[in-house]
């Protein structure tokens, strides 16, 4: 339920080229520009700065004028944002920085999560501004976020590793560049999926004895989200951390999601055991006409029985219901479920690819899952 599950963040990028002027660093920090540069002008004065929520729509238009340029998307909403912004354990102006042009332009921005109990792994997502690539702008963003991250180092034992983790498009060459430039190593793919939905799905075949229906609503938060976490534990770089946090911070959502839809929140039930879920919303951040799945999981015991495909039928089918001409959702492209493999035999097919690096910033014992045997 953040950037960083959802893996919707990407980089701008660029770290030769210095700013030709003056930068007033009330903090130091780093930046991910464009490959084609719009605007040349130098600037003589940026300001990289904590952020507020009075940058709010700014810094959400600089963002998109990003993605757009990228990717031919609008990636965030201002109703995205702001829940981001809002949770409580994310602390606004230590977590994140703009970068302020003197007529109040935002033309850059970066934030660190380092929001969990065991930061062992630190995602950091950096932005600037088309117009104002190749000046030096990200450089200063991404090296205050590196400091940033290394403040949690103390909070996880010595013998942890810890690491900080960005990403790309992986068409997008000079980001790819940026970051190897950063001493990150290219460690794991994800894909963005997707189907058209211009006839009505295959009809769900769920497994003997398990019946769906919807969430309630937040009553019955808790127990999704602990099979939500069961479901989960399975999947590459998962990492424990304390429920009841988590539990805050999906409460957090829960509460503050404009598009929150509990009927488009499906549970595989066993009895009374959630079995799997299937999370959606009725609106994807790029396109209105697509219908987004956020989260399928099943758990251990019902897996290899039909289940996720019939949760993922179920899914499509109420979305076609719903009016949406197409369906999609983000996956580990070596997930190790088999993930991958069951959206390509529903129908799904890639629409794009993102590459995540990674720079480690303590040696130690790695704590994240990374495969199943």
């Amino acid at each position: 339920m953040s950037k960083q599950n959802e893996l919707t963040k990407f980089f701008n990028v660029n770290q030769k080229q210095q700013l030709n002027g003056k930068v007033n660093e009330q903090n130091t920090g780093a930046d991910m520009l464009l490959e084609k540069t719009l605007d040349q002008t130098i600037i003589e004065d940026i300001t990289i700065r904590p952020t507020t929520m009075d940058d709010l729509e700014k810094t959400v238009d600089m963002l998109n004028a990003c993605s757009i340029h990228m990717a031919g998307i609008k990636e965030v909403s201002i109703a995205a944002v702001r829940m981001d912004w809002e949770l409580p354990v994310f602390e606004l102006d230590k977590l994140t920085r703009v970068a302020e042009t003197s007529e109040g332009k935002i033309v850059g921005y970066v934030e660190v999560w380092d929001i969990d109990e065991m930061p062992a792994r630190i995602w950091v997502w950096a932005r600037v501004h088309p117009n104002y690539e190749n000046q030096g702008i990200g450089s200063r963003l991404m090296a205050w976020a590196e400091g940033r991250a290394r403040q949690a180092i103390d909070r996880a034992p010595a013998d942890i590793r810890i690491s900080m983790q960005s990403g790309t498009y992986s068409t997008y060459q000079p980001a790819r560049q940026f970051l190897r430039d950063l001493d990150m190593n290219q460690l794991r793919h994800f894909l963005t999926m997707a189907i058209e939905l211009d006839s009505k799905p295959p009809v769900a075949r769920w497994p003997d004895g398990i019946q769906v229906r919807s969430m309630k609503g937040e009553e019955e938060a808790r127990d999704v989200v602990w099979a939500f976490e069961d479901a989960f534990k399975d999947h590459w770089g998962y990492i424990e951390q304390p429920f009841e946090k988590e539990l805050e911070n999906w409460l957090h959502y829960i509460r503050n999601d404009e598009e929150y839809d509990p009927t488009l929140w499906f549970l595989a039930m066993d009895g009374e055991e959630i079995a799997g879920v299937s999370i959606c919303k009725l609106n994807s951040d790029e396109d209105p006409e697509m219908g987004w799945v956020r989260i399928l999981g099943v758990r251990r015991a019902w897996r290899r029985q039909g289940l996720a495909l019939a949760l993922l039928h179920h899914s499509f089918g109420e979305l076609y219901r719903r009016g949406k001409k197409r369906a999609g959702l983000g996956v580990d492209a070596s997930s190790l479920t088999g993930a991958t493999r069951l959206y390509e035999k529903a129908g799904m097919e890639q629409i794009r690819q993102y590459t995540v690096f990674e720079k480690e910033l303590r040696t130690g014992r790695d704590i994240s899952l990374t495969s199943l045997e």
